[in-house]
């Protein structure tokens, strides 16, 4: 009896050991993240940064030679056009025109009361393609309610009507630059042809009014100074009216649409900025990267959609970051970009099915940075590895890995 009871005891204690070191080596599932194939709305963007600036800014000059009195503005100062003076000119010498300055002087007036003729039917004709494009904006929102337009359509109507009113503003600013050449020539004619025994130091100054509405952007000559004609004095614009200018490289500028959407943040503010793709300009530069690599370059000029009092403290020359959206598409089906890798010629990710994971070819179409468009290969809601490491092979058990509260 004892010799059966120790065979016992030694079978028992050899069980143990050989269950103990196939435990020790038997296979564990491996912890892995997961993601799931999902439908979501997905675009592509070319991403860059850039820097803002005043899209109408007009630099005054002097209109003739003379004494320059210092300039009281300063940069941010408001200035309302044909009221606000931004600089007074006293003539050095006062003589009297000769009839070949006088003739010119004439001729200067005369060019630009003709700039400022043309002016008015150039901005009766914006307003009237404004208004056409505000009819037709209303008529495509009412068809697409009633779903007898498609979305394309407007989205054409509404790119129509945003360009028209920004060429009603512009209309405006040349007119009101051509109204401010008008006064120029002829106070330059009167200035030239006073006397020197004039009784009123009135006649004997050039006051040089403000040409349009907005602020001072930059004050070039501040103070006193013998200036001749053509000498920069004061820059002005409406920060209002802002564009943003973002250089990208030539082979993302080639797929770029006039017209596109574009993301604007970085700024400073709490909330992105809405902006169009207005121009991709035609020719590109030579730039230097950061790593001494030579890129071919382009500039794209934005317009800002957003309204001014959404960015009262963006101006001129501020950074911003820009997200131009390429393509867009919703109900997409999608798979997270960290479950990809390459499998021979074709993409492949590892689905979880029955706690293994199972090795899936896939047909993937446009990717981004986030996530990819899935074609075919995998269900909507597939559970996907995520950035899978060299112990998830196909069939190799998975434990899903549970993430860490904070």
């Amino acid at each position: 009896m004892r010799v059966k009871g120790s065979r016992v005891f030694w079978f028992l204690g050899t069980a143990a050991v050989a269950g103990g070191i196939l435990f020790a080596f038997w296979p564990r599932p491996v912890a892995v993240d997961v993601g799931r194939v999902a439908r979501a709305s997905m675009r592509l963007t070319v991403d860059e940064d850039g820097r803002t600036r005043v899209r109408d800014r007009y630099v005054v000059s002097s209109p003739a030679p003379g004494r320059l009195r210092r300039i009281g503005l300063r940069a941010g100062d408001p200035i309302v056009a044909g009221k606000t003076v931004l600089a007074v000119i006293e003539p050095a010498d006062p003589a009297p025109l000769d009839a070949r300055e006088r003739a010119r002087a004439e001729a200067q007036l005369r060019a630009a009361q003709a700039t400022l003729d043309k002016a008015a039917p150039e901005l009766e004709r914006a307003r009237t393609a404004h208004e056409y494009a505000e009819a037709d904006l209303k008529r495509m929102q009412q068809g697409f309610a009633s779903k007898a337009s498609s979305h394309q359509a407007l989205d054409a109507a509404e790119e129509r009507e945003r360009i028209t009113a920004q060429e009603v503003i512009a209309a405006q600013f040349a007119r009101q630059v051509a109204r401010f050449e008008v006064e120029q020539a002829r106070s330059v004619l009167i200035q030239r042809s006073a006397t020197p025994t004039s009784d009123s130091p009135s006649d004997w100054l050039l006051e040089v009014p403000a040409p349009v509405n907005g602020k001072i952007l930059r004050v070039f000559q501040e103070s006193t100074a013998v200036v001749t004609a053509g000498t920069k004095l004061v820059e002005v614009g409406d920060p209002a009216n802002l564009e943003a200018e973002v250089d990208v490289l030539s082979s993302d500028g080639a797929a770029i649409p006039p017209g596109a959407k574009v993301i604007l943040d970085g700024w400073g503010g709490t909330a992105p900025l809405d902006g169009r793709v207005r121009l991709v300009e035609p020719s590109a530069f030579t730039k230097v990267s950061a790593l001494g690599v030579e890129e071919q370059r382009v500039n794209v000029i934005i317009d800002l959609v957003s309204p001014p009092d959404q960015r009262p403290t963006l101006g001129d020359g501020f950074r911003v970051d820009a997200h131009i959206v390429t393509w867009e598409g919703h109900d997409v089906r999608t798979i997270p970009s960290g479950a990809l890798f390459r499998h021979g010629q074709s993409w492949a990710a590892f689905e979880v099915s029955g706690g293994r994971a199972r090795l899936r070819t896939l047909d993937v179409g446009r990717q981004n940075a986030a996530e990819a468009e899935l074609l075919g290969g995998l269900d909507d809601g597939a559970e996907v590895v995520l950035f899978p490491g060299d112990k998830v092979v196909d069939g190799v058990k998975v434990l899903k890995r549970v993430p860490t509260q904070r």
